[in-house]
């Protein structure tokens, strides 16, 4: 019998990250504030990785493209344009996901002050994103196997869908926490006087203001997605379950070191960062199943 797999990994790997985040969960309810306080401690070099360390996260997207791109080639010629379509789509969501999270950011590189600097400013460090992904798709194409097109198929979409899903699950669940961050509770006279567990909430008293959307961790949604790169070493050329595990484990890496980021630069509290990270690897993990389950049948 074929032992059951969660996005190419088996079941002891699914529970051991569950398991992680849970007792995460239960350190941090009880000690998210004294952590904080421990911890937290802004700097350049946390600052940088907090800027470009969800570019990792964004390749997936254009390398999900150039899983549609292959795998639609492989069944004719008739699907042609739908794979440029695709590929094109899914290198521009990296683009636009970086450019709005941290574009402020690297249009500072530029010099460009909105209503003062020249438009053109803008542009280019809107290119700057654009350039940054454009090698993704053509690398990847390359170290497809075309073998099986409705893995790969399969593959990119579940990258895809639970990307965003995943993103706007968390969106939603920013409102209903409106939990305060650190970085704003650290600016009061009595930083304890507005602190709140996560389970204290006050939905949508958030709004548009950052300073209460502590609670789920956004950019652990993004770390989280690194877990779908074994998916990806799966339908590689010359592929093997020792590369699909060293995919699980700088995944893991990856996230352990964002997590830390997050609390280190005053952005989360611990609990924060396990449940971002929890319900970003459950909806990649049903939403994978489902296409995976699709594709071999």
């Amino acid at each position: 019998m074929e032992e059951k797999k969660i996005m190419t990994m088996p079941m002891k790997f699914f529970w051991s990250v569950v398991i992680v985040c849970i007792l995460g969960i239960i350190i941090g309810s009880v000690w998210d504030f004294n952590i904080n306080v421990a911890l937290a401690n802004k700097t350049d070099i946390g600052a940088f990785f907090a800027t470009y360390g969800s570019y990792f996260s964004y390749c997936l997207y254009p390398a999900a493209g150039a899983c549609f791109f292959v795998g639609l080639k492989k069944k004719g010629e008739k699907y042609n344009m739908l794979a440029w379509v695709l590929v094109i789509l899914c290198w521009f969501m990296a683009v636009y996901y970086s450019n709005s999270y941290n574009g402020k950011t690297v249009r500072a590189l530029f010099n460009y002050t909105a209503g003062e600097s020249s438009p053109f400013l803008s542009i280019l460090s809107w290119l700057f994103w654009a350039v940054l992904y454009g090698w993704v798709p053509f690398v990847v194409v390359r170290l497809l196997d075309d073998a099986d097109p409705d893995k790969l198929i399969a593959v990119g979409a579940a990258i895809i869908v639970a990307g965003i899903a995943a993103d706007n699950v968390n969106l939603w669940l920013k409102q209903v926490g409106s939990r305060p961050r650190y970085k704003y509770l650290i600016t009061l006279d009595d930083p304890m006087s507005e602190f709140r567990n996560w389970w204290q909430m006050v939905p949508n008293l958030a709004g548009s203001d950052d300073s209460y959307k502590s609670w789920p961790s956004g950019n652990m949604t993004i770390a989280s997605m690194m877990f779908a790169l074994p998916m990806l070493t799966d339908v590689f050329k010359n592929r093997s379950e020792r590369k699909n595990i060293v995919a699980f484990v700088i995944a893991c890496i990856f996230v352990i070191v964002y997590g830390y980021n997050r609390i280190h630069m005053t952005n989360h509290f611990l609990t924060d960062v396990c449940f971002g990270t929890l319900i970003t690897y459950l909806i990649y993990s049903v939403i994978s199943t489902a296409f995976m389950k699709v594709a071999k049948s």
